[in-house]
């Protein structure tokens, strides 16, 4: 005789394999990066915020990456949220002017990736970092490959909710979890040249396998 199981049995098991595949695919895509090495870079920005008393903030970024060159040059970054930096890049004012600078970090730079990225031991990572400013007054970190002045092209893009970009941005975004990342799209108005540490190395700072390194002179 032929038996068959209850539904919500089965529906327990798809769901339960569901997740089990989706974490699955999110811990080697995760293991794949590490061996894939990252450019490190450090957004910088006006501090606007009436209850601060810094003028500048900055973030190391995570994920950084040109996404074309015609007919704009863009640059595309992530950020976790709620951050300071996300509050401050929501807070420009629409005019003329870039609204952050990209800092390339050079081979030499670790340091800085790390003060960048830990606010909770580095409040104010710009008391001990050299820097000069672009005509926009936004910070550039000395020591650099090089920055880039941008302007934002679009508002920040929510990353938990997929049916949201699954329409193309129709409707309202669903509440997401306590912390989540959003995508910044900017165009580059500028490629500013930072001020040089003698002695230097010029190659890149790169993340990979959990630590710091760079590339070989070329």
């Amino acid at each position: 005789m032929l038996t068959c199981r209850p539904l919500r049995h089965v529906t327990a098991r798809r769901l339960c394999r569901g997740i089990s595949t989706q974490e699955k695919v999110k811990n080697d895509f995760r293991n794949l990066l590490r061996h894939s090495a990252q450019p490190v870079a450090v957004v910088t920005s006006l501090m606007r915020s009436t209850k601060s008393d810094h003028l500048y903030h900055g973030a190391t970024l995570s994920s950084f990456t040109s996404i074309a060159m015609e007919p704009h040059p863009l640059v595309a970054f992530s950020l976790r949220i709620p951050s300071r930096m996300s509050h401050s890049l929501k807070a420009i004012p629409t005019g003329p002017g870039a609204h952050m600078v990209v800092n390339i970090l050079s081979a030499d730079q670790a340091e800085t990736a790390i003060a960048f990225s830990r606010p909770d031991q580095y409040p104010d990572p710009f008391s001990d970092a050299s820097f000069s400013l672009s005509e926009d007054r936004i910070p550039i970190l000395d020591g650099a490959l090089g920055a880039l002045s941008c302007v934002l092209v679009s508002r920040a893009i929510p990353l938990h909710d997929l049916a949201y970009l699954e329409s193309g941005g129709r409707g309202s975004v669903e509440a997401g979890p306590d912390l989540t990342s959003e995508l910044y799209l900017a165009r580059v108005t500028n490629v500013e040249k930072a001020v040089e540490v003698p002695g230097s190395r010029r190659t890149p700072l790169l993340y990979l396998n959990r630590q710091y390194t760079t590339s070989l002179e070329p």
